[in-house]
Parts: C-alpha cells; sequence; structure tokens
C-alpha cells in the first residue's frame, strides 16, 4: 500500500517491559492503584471487558457479535475515578482535544457519565508484562499498549532517546471501537504518571459494506490486494480518501470504485497529464517554455499550499485531498478553454501557447507535489516526467519555477481498465 514506518514497535520488546514497568511502577507509587476483585462480560478479541450497557442481545460483543462469559478475579484496580474532575476540566479547556466534533461529544458522554475504576492487572495470563510490586499478575494489555506511544520513543532510534523531540505527540490516529482507552483511560494514566497528553486525539470511523464494518470474522471484506493488482495502489488509496470522509463511516464498493476510477483519475488528472505534456512535445520540442502566469489561474492557486497544510494539520485527509482536486478541475477547464491546439496554428498567438504551455507544465507542477501524500508512484511518473526532483510542499507554490525543463511522455497514469 505505499505505507512505511520508521520502527516496528512490540510490546513484547524487553525495552518496552522495563519502560512499562517504570511508568506504572511511579502510578503504583503515587497512590493510583489498590487491590481487589473484578467480575464482568470479557471479549477475548477485544481484550476487553464490556459493560451491561454495551452488550448485543444480552451477552455478545456488540463488535464481533460473539458471546461472552462472565469473569471473576484478583486484579490491582487503576483508580480512574479520582480522574473525573481533571478529565472533565480537560475537555472543557481543550474543545480540540478529541476529534471530530461527533467523537469529542461521545468520549464526553462516557466521561460524565460517571467513571468506575478500572482493572489495571490479570492473574491468569502466562503472557504480558511482569508487575514490578507482584510477580503473580501481568498489567493489563491495554494499559501496556497504550504506554507504547510513549515507552518506544526512548529506544526507537539506538543511542538516542527522542522522547524529548516527540513527546507530547501533535495527534494520535485511532479507530472509533477503541476511544474509551485513548480518550478516557490514557489522558487519566497520563496525569496520574506527571507525564503530558498529547495535544489532540483523531478518531476515525469505519469502511462499511451494505452497512456494516468490513472484518475478517464477519466476512465482507472488499480484498485491497486484488483492487491493487487491477487499478494500482494509488487507485485504491485515492478512492479510500475520496470516497469516505476521513473521520466518518462511510460505504465502499467495487462499483464506486470503478466510476470515481474513470471520472476522477482516468478522465480528469489523467486526461490533463495525456493532454499537457503531448502538447509541449508537439509545440515546444519538448521544453517548457517561458512565460508569465496568467493572472486568472494564479489566483485559483494562491494560498493553495496553506489551504492544503492547514486541511492536513486539521486531520482532514478527505479535504485536503478535495482542496486539491478542484485545482485538477480548474485546470481541464482552463486547457479546454484555451484550446492550444487551435492557438498553434496561428502564429500571431505564440506569445499566448506559451503562456499556456508554461502554465499547464506548473500548474501539473504544483498539483502533484499536493498529490504526492495521496498518490506517491503516479505523481513521481508525472513529476519525473515534468523534470523535477523536488517533492517538498513547500515547492506547490504556483509560478514559483520558471520554464526551461525539459519534459518527457508517458504512458497513460491510469489507463482504461477492460
Amino acid at each position: 500500500m505505499n505505507a512505511s514506518n520508521d520502527f516496528f514497535i512490540r510490546t513484547s520488546d524487553p525495552r518496552h517491559e522495563a519502560a512499562v514497568q517504570r511508568v506504572l511502577q511511579s502510578v503504583y507509587d503515587r497512590g493510583y492503584v489498590y487491590e481487589g476483585t473484578y467480575e464482568g462480560w470479557y471479549c477475548p478479541r477485544c481484550a476487553d471487558f464490556k459493560t451491561e450497557a454495551e452488550l448485543v442481545d444480552g451477552n455478545r460483543c456488540p463488535i464481533h457479535l460473539i458471546v461472552l462469559e462472565k469473569e471473576k478475579e484478583d486484579n490491582y484496580f487503576f483508580k480512574l475515578s479520582e480522574f473525573q474532575e481533571p478529565l472533565e476540566r480537560l475537555y472543557a479547556e481543550r474543545k480540540d482535544f478529541v476529534l471530530p466534533s461527533i467523537r469529542y461529544n461521545e468520549a464526553l458522554s462516557f466521561v460524565k457519565q460517571g467513571l468506575n475504576d478500572v482493572s489495571l492487572t490479570r492473574s491468569r495470563l502466562g503472557w504480558g508484562v511482569p508487575v514490578p510490586w507482584d510477580e503473580g499478575h501481568v498489567f493489563y494489555v491495554w494499559f501496556d499498549a497504550l504506554l507504547n506511544y510513549y515507552t518506544a520513543l526512548s529506544f526507537a532510534r539506538d543511542g538516542e532517546d527522542l522522547s524529548d523531540r516527540f513527546w507530547p505527540a501533535t495527534v494520535h490516529v485511532i479507530g472509533k471501537d477503541i476511544l474509551k482507552f485513548h480518550a478516557v483511560f490514557w489522558p487519566a494514566l497520563l496525569m496520574a504518571a506527571d507525564l503530558e497528553l498529547p495535544e489532540r486525539i483523531y478518531i476515525h470511523g469505519y469502511l462499511l459494506m451494505d452497512e456494516h464494518k468490513m472484518s475478517k470474522s464477519l466476512g465482507n471484506v472488499l480484498d485491497p490486494f486484488k483492487v491493487s493488482e487491477v487499478y494500482g495502489v494509488d487507485a485504491l488509496r485515492h478512492y479510500l480518501i475520496a470516497a469516505v470522509t476521513f473521520g466518518q463511516d462511510g460505504n465502499v464498493s467495487t462499483e464506486d470504485l470503478e466510476t470515481r476510477y474513470t471520472a476522477e483519475l482516468a478522465n480528469e488528472l489523467g486526461n490533463l497529464a495525456s493532454r499537457s505534456l503531448p502538447l509541449i512535445e508537439r509545440y515546444r520540442d519538448g521544453v517548457v517554455p517561458e512565460a508569465p502566469p496568467p493572472p486568472g489561474l494564479s489566483e485559483a492557486f494562491d494560498g493553495a499550499v496553506e489551504r492544503v497544510a492547514e486541511r492536513f494539520d486539521e486531520v482532514d485527509v478527505s479535504g485536503a485531498l478535495e482542496e486539491t482536486w478542484k485545482l485538477v478541475r480548474t485546470l481541464n477547464r482552463y486547457v479546454q478553454d484555451e484550446a492550444p491546439w487551435q492557438l498553434a496554428r496561428d502564429d500571431s498567438q505564440a506569445a499566448r501557447l506559451d503562456q499556456v504551455l508554461y502554465s499547464l507544465a506548473e500548474g501539473l507542477r504544483v498539483v502533484s507535489l499536493l498529490l504526492h501524500p495521496f498518490m506517491p508512484e503516479s505523481t513521481d511518473k508525472l513529476l519525473s516526467a515534468l523534470g523535477h526532483e523536488d517533492r517538498a510542499l513547500e515547492s506547490a507554490r504556483f509560478g514559483g519555477v520558471g520554464g526551461a525543463t525539459r519534459v518527457s511522455s508517458i504512458p497513460p497514469l491510469f489507463p482504461r481498465i477492460e
């Protein structure tokens, strides 16, 4: 999928284990842990106890729909209830602590219902991070998993502690089914350990087919490997961000993917590239002419970097894509209105033709940079064909690069699929 990571975190890493023990020992030492007995409905797939209110059909997990059984054991508890007021104050002071707003309201509602202390340890598991003050227990997986956001910074790069550089995190991106852990348990745990909270938590929704969350256990899965094999990875990446507003639930389908592939990728971006590069080769021997950008087109591009950056800063990924796609459509209208193939027939229109061809090359460069996070393979091909190596967002300013660059032809970026 052309996604990568700097460091693959395993919570079985002994360095993580030592860091978890250090942090949770401090929570214990600060008086936020006590011993007690827990009884509740446990879902092994969620690794989480469910309340009576959360159950479906009396005894089923609301996510996996499997029948749950009540379990009872002696554990150590985290005093989550002591953070009722601090969490309410946090939500009152930081309205963007949880985004989007619908999830903020959901998290705040959970807090205002009243917080109960939660089980911090397990005594019957043969795996997990051992509790340093009682070796007969291991920490509940959710607490040690949450801490890996923080602990990994101390050992992700050999010989260097990145904690001061990257903590507190600018934003956590999580799925809505783990909202309770990240928007309630996590900030309370950090407060108990006297650690800074992340700036924001962004909670995304589900991709749905026939109104159900896609899952292996339910079987209704749109195969990403098959889609990528037929349409390409970039087409899948584009579709999932364009079809479903990031942060919301939304339906996806192969039919909708095919429609968007043709209408947006092939007919709009692909067609723009297939028109522009051959025009420069045909009328200017493959060299982008030097010319001033037209004021009207420049106005459409003014502030594009800032608009797209602002969308990303707000974790509005779909909005960032839409902002850029407006420019793709603007360029398509521009080439249609200016009709450079007609200008080329009139020698007196040579300067205007230069301006049009320059504007198309420059416009393609800018939209390619703005689209690079979404479609890295396709935009790499396009930028290389335009003769540019720079991939920086800040460089996506219309008119920022002059002419004299040699272009080359490329096969269709998004060929028709038979």
